[in-house]
């Protein structure tokens, strides 16, 4: 049996995974928690150790007696942002001119790096590379939001390096959770939403990084409407690095590989969650992106009737009863979820009035109106409220804590039914929530 906790086995595994790939060695004996050593310094790391370092907790972390040697140094973290900038265009118009351009790879070369956060960085590159490309996009996408004539130089460093650490934490958690295919189950879930505690724990090792960032790779899934995670923090309760990191990290994923149409997709997100992010940072974004016209030859798969689709998203919502929280046989618990509910539905209701999807709006198109630069951000908007109709009902799920056998209220089961139904016709979604009440 090991004693070794599941972020230990992840990361231990993909330390061994690197060392088939190149030599990975061991810089100083290595011990259990009980002082016996297990490895020898200088021995070379590999699958072939990785079932021996799992039956032993280690009394070190093993990032901090391991090598490579190619580990990441400043210089690869310059040249990998400096190909993001060149081949990506809305990175490269972050950077009009080579006095900013210079400024940002300077700021992002003079990380910090103790030689584990290196190692670390070196597994994201090279078992990992989307988590370490998602870390390069995110420190540029900071740095870039915090260069202003108002800020200094060490700004700009402080926001790169939270950016670059933010999603350090992902290389400890189980891989299944990269995967999109995926479905999590509650532990899971549990160890993805604890990622941000996990990144904190891991560089406030290092005193090289100040407070700030710190806190901001804590803060950076916190949300200004409190819907975000670990702590649900609210507006200015956040830091102003953290609101800037939670920001930045949005628009770095949306520059993955595996997405199609990314700086329309980023606009649609923006517009759909003005409540979510601070609004004078979001403008800088969505003032880089390309112009709607541009976007026109975008190629994605179109649902069938996003019109139609939207209007059944504004059924669901208008068949919410706020009454329903009203009622004094609920507990005090149930009847505050209830009332949260009520606030996002209303907060959907707001977003899609504001990207001019309200069905008043939608008589207005009309259906012979919708080429391909319109079906393109129609089905955009439908999905996105689409996902925030579905995480709404999950919530509520989660929140209302069923018991075995128990049944919703007659009028909440039809509204979660209408959902589902709703959900399902748009496709693509999990239409019936899973969550147990040990989940909750």
């Amino acid at each position: 049996m090991t004693d070794s906790t599941d972020s230990e086995q992840y990361f231990t595994q993909a330390v061994a995974e690197l060392g088939e790939k190149e030599p990975v060695i061991a810089n100083c004996a290595i011990f259990n928690a009980n002082g016996v050593k297990i490895v020898d310094k200088g021995t070379t790391i590999n699958l072939g150790l990785y079932e021996r370092l799992m039956q032993h907790k280690l009394s070190a972390p093993i990032e901090n007696c391991v090598s490579s040697r190619n580990t990441v140094t400043g210089k690869t973290l310059r040249i990998s942002a400096e190909a993001i900038l060149n081949d990506i265009p809305f990175f490269s118009r972050m950077v009009p001119d080579s006095q900013s351009r210079n400024l940002l790879l300077d700021a992002i070369e003079t990380i910090p790096l103790p030689a584990p956060i290196a190692f670390q960085l070196t597994i994201a590159r090279d078992v990992h590379p989307e988590i370490y490309l998602q870390l390069i996009r995110t420190a540029l996408t900071a740095g870039w939001l915090t260069k202003t004539p108002l800020l200094s130089r060490f700004d700009v460093n402080i926001a790169c390096a939270a950016g670059l650490l933010s999603d350090i934490g992902m290389l400890h958690v189980d891989p299944l959770l990269l995967s999109p295919e995926h479905a999590l189950n509650s532990a899971q879930q549990r160890q993805l939403y604890s990622h941000p505690l996990v990144s904190t724990m891991l560089i406030e090792r290092h005193h090289q990084y100040p407070k700030e960032v710190v806190r901001a790779v804590r803060e950076h899934h916190e949300y200004m409407d409190g819907s975000g995670y670990p702590r649900h923090l609210v507006g200015d309760a956040i830091s102003p690095l953290g609101k800037l990191l939670s920001l930045a990290k949005v628009v770095a994923a949306m520059f993955s590989t595996e997405r199609d149409a990314p700086e329309l997709r980023l606009s649609v997100l923006l517009r759909m969650n003005t409540h979510r992010y601070d609004n004078t940072l979001a403008l800088q974004i969505i003032g880089l992106l390309q112009s709607p016209t541009d976007s026109m030859a975008t190629e994605l798969e179109h649902l069938s009737n996003p019109m139609q689709l939207l209007l059944n998203i504004d059924e669901a919502l208008g068949q919410w009863s706020a009454e329903l929280s009203k009622n004094p046989e609920l507990s005090a618990a149930r009847r505050e979820g209830l009332e949260l509910l009520t606030v996002q539905l209303q907060k959907i209701q707001r977003a899609l009035a504001q990207v001019g999807a309200a069905p008043d709006q939608l008589a207005y198109l009309g259906s012979d109106t919708l080429d391909n630069n319109l079906l393109n951000e129609m089905t955009l908007i439908t999905r996105e409220a689409g996902w925030q109709l579905r995480t709404a009902a999950r919530q509520l799920r989660v929140r209302w804590r069923a018991v075995l056998d128990e049944t919703y209220p007659a009028a909440l089961q039809a509204w979660l039914d209408c959902v589902d139904k709703v959900m399902a016709n748009i496709g693509g979604f999990e239409t019936q929530d899973k969550v147990s009440a040990e989940t909750a």
